[in-house]
């Protein structure tokens, strides 16, 4: 290819919001490949395989640009300006709340397009000539730890929702679990608890377990649900003993790791049964009936996809959506119509699972907060979705097709990583007016205190990898970050709710202080504080502006770190690197870390380290040095509370290799910290944020 076209591909690819030119997690410049530039281009729906089809795309774009195609929605900072887009239907505007009464409105004079925005965050309609445009209009920043009231310096501990036991649960967690870990978390001094994500995964494919590669982000998962809680232990007795699942249920529960598929069939089959039961009743039910028509369109179409997923597979069609017959690809068509009311039982059966998922979820965030929490759960949000899942079907104009989300090479893989999920389109989510993203937000705030957005980067751009790529094989594709930093600030001060970003890895050096400025708080681990030197930083010299932690679910547990278990997983893994003598390296950092939490004050006797299997003193001293950041809020993975091993993910390996998502906890909720490590971690924690 000659040196014209190259540069010709690289504006078109520039033009369409793939970046060009990058920097890795090394701060080496990089570029994107010609043939990586084509694929991405070609799955946003830009032909570039020719020099002409290059051409082509470059005034498509620009039609696009200099079109006057009115925008869906439109977002402003609260009392700022807000520059109109043209519209061909003349020049008159106004600006009305959602129950119609009139904001503001005017004419523009020829030679202005600006107009004056409410100081009133919130949803308004504006009305521009004969077009009518969503507005949102934002706050400065995100609902604030400081704007929750009695909240100073809080804390918190995360826990994994599926690892969480209490007695008869059957092998896998529930939202009963959750609400008695709040609290017994709350009796401890902790006024927040993080949650894995609760999303929907795939009820007829329980072998289908990641939490981060959920079928739809907009709902949740029914297999969290207690079927006690729903009809009492009577009828749930005498369910278990006609399907003669008692001992099954024993022997699950006392197993060390989760087995999904055994869990998942013998918790599903007590609540189709329950349901069976009550369905005469649930026909009924104002409830029920109210719960389906407030969710609308998006609840009934993951209902339908879960029907018709759990019957294609059943006849041989495992998989996504994308296996099955034509007709049924379009979720709106009158193939899925006929099946939902040929299958309306059933349909009813998975709309009935939400309806009682939210009513767990909600009562866990009710107990967290009776019991003293002050913002109480924090939920979690998935980067992206199964591309085979409900929300891509569904919502198919809003989602991306041809390409995965993933991660180049960085400190937690090497390697790189294609996590094999979609997300919405760029323009996706322009030509909907951000509906789905708005959804999703709203879906994850709507019984909680807080969230934690995966991979925060995400609002700015996303390492795409081509299907049949390699995950080196990518490209960043540009988001809309400043509109979609609005909406989130906007929805967190109409839910009260605090905002987190995971925003560790390859990040761009004006990133952290961007969402830092909109009160959306990055996170900062023990692992990653390091000094130029190799030495561990000063918690007091940790951000202010990021939420501190002592690890996370991908990275080693502070006793898996300094016994040197993670080093043995990466080395049976096969993700250690050959040309460094890792274990040698470990004691280094050992004593590194221990002469750091000497200087903080945390540990005694500098020069006398406990041995690698002494890991009592360092998990206490850990979350007592990381206690002191002047982080606004602090959160301890329940492992570094009780002073665990092994890490709930390890990103890379497959599960036949390493246990991802299936630890469970060593006791039950109610006694999961009445232990003396446990006991020492949350009293050095809470003495050490409370203190005067």
């Amino acid at each position: 290819m000659n040196a014209s076209l190259d540069d010709r591909l690289a504006l078109l690819a520039e033009q369409a919001g793939i970046d060009v030119h990058w920097r890795d997690a090394l701060d080496r410049p990089q570029v994107t490949p010609s043939e990586t530039l084509r694929k991405v281009l070609r799955a946003l729906g830009l032909a570039a395989d020719s020099a002409d089809d290059v051409e082509d795309s470059l005034r498509r774009l620009e039609n696009e640009r200099s079109g006057r195609d009115v925008p869906r929605m439109l977002t402003a900072d609260a009392g700022g300006r807000l520059l109109l887009p043209p519209s061909p239907r003349g020049r008159a505007w106004r600006i009305t709340r959602d129950d119609g009464t009139s904001v503001s409105e005017g004419e523009l004079p020829s030679s202005e397009r600006e107009i004056a925005v409410p100081g009133e965050p919130g949803y308004y309609a504006l009305s521009l000539g004969d077009d009518e445009i969503a507005l949102a209009v934002a706050p400065s920043r995100c609902f604030g730890v400081s704007d929750v009231r009695g909240a100073h310096r809080p804390w918190g501990i995360a826990v994994q929702m599926s690892g969480l036991r209490r007695p008869g649960d059957g092998g896998i967690g529930d939202f009963t679990a959750l609400e008695i870990c709040a609290r017994a978390a709350a009796e401890k001094g902790a006024d927040a608890l993080a949650i894995s994500p609760l999303h929907a995964l795939f009820a007829a494919a329980p072998e289908r377990f990641s939490p981060y590669a959920p079928s739809s982000r907009l709902f949740l998962n029914g297999l969290y649900i207690d079927p006690v809680r729903t009809s009492g232990e009577q009828t749930v007795r005498a369910v278990v003993d006609t399907h003669n699942l008692r001992q099954e249920l024993a022997e699950l529960e006392w197993l060390d790791l989760i087995d999904w598929p055994r869990a998942a069939r013998a918790r599903m089959t007590i609540l189709r049964s329950v349901y069976e039961w009550a369905s005469v009743d649930l026909a009924h039910s104002d409830r029920f009936m109210a719960f389906r028509r407030e969710q609308g369109e998006p609840m009934e179409r993951h209902a339908r996809f879960e029907a018709l997923h759990a019957e294609f597979t059943a006849h041989g069609r495992p998989g996504g959506w994308q296996g099955w017959p034509e007709e049924f690809h379009d979720p709106a068509g009158s193939a899925v119509a006929a099946f939902a009311r040929e299958h309306s039982r059933e349909v009813a059966f998975h709309a009935w699972l939400q309806w009682l998922a939210s009513q767990g979820l909600e009562g866990a965030q009710a107990a967290a907060r009776d019991a003293g929490m002050k913002i109480g759960l924090i939920a979690d949000l998935a980067v992206g979705a199964d591309a085979g899942g409900s929300h891509a079907w569904a919502h198919q104009g809003e989602m991306l097709t041809g390409l995965s989300v993933g991660a180049p090479p960085d400190a937690l893989n090497r390697l790189g990583q294609d996590w094999g999920l979609t997300t919405f389109s760029p323009r996706g989510l322009r030509d909907t007016g951000f509906r789905g993203f708005i959804g999703m937000l709203r879906a994850a705030l709507a019984h909680a205190g807080g969230v934690r957005i995966d991979h925060v980067l995400g609002l700015k751009r996303l390492w795409m990898v081509p299907h049949g790529a390699g995950a080196t094989e990518g490209a960043y594709v540009r988001y809309p970050l400043e509109d979609m930093l609005r909406l989130i600030a906007l929805e967190s001060h109409l839910h009260r709710a605090i905002v987190i970003g995971e925003d560790l890895g390859t990040v761009p050096s004006d990133f952290r202080g961007t969402i830092g400025d909109k009160g959306l708080l990055g996170i900062r681990v023990l692992w990653f504080e390091r000094a130029a030197d190799g030495g561990f930083v000063a918690p007091k010299d940790w951000s202010d502006k990021a939420m501190a932690t002592t690890s996370t679910h991908d990275v080693p547990t502070v006793a898996g770190w300094w016994s040197g278990r993670d080093v043995e997983w990466r080395r049976r893994t096969g993700l250690d690197n050959p040309d460094v003598d890792e274990p040698a390296q470990r004691a280094e950092d050992r004593a590194l870390l221990w002469r750091a939490l000497f200087a903080s004050g945390s540990a005694w006797n500098e020069d006398a380290p406990p041995a690698p299997d002494d890991i009592s003193p360092v998990v206490v001293a850990a979350a007592r040095h990381v206690s002191q950041a002047p982080a606004p809020l602090a959160i301890f993975p329940v492992e570094d509370v009780l002073g665990l091993h092994e890490q709930p993910n390890l990103p890379g390996p497959t599960d036949a290799i390493h246990p991802n998502w299936r630890r469970r906890m060593p006791d039950s909720s109610s006694r999961l910290f009445d232990g003396p490590i446990a006991h020492a971690v949350c009293a050095a924690i809470d003495q050490t944020r409370n203190r005067s």
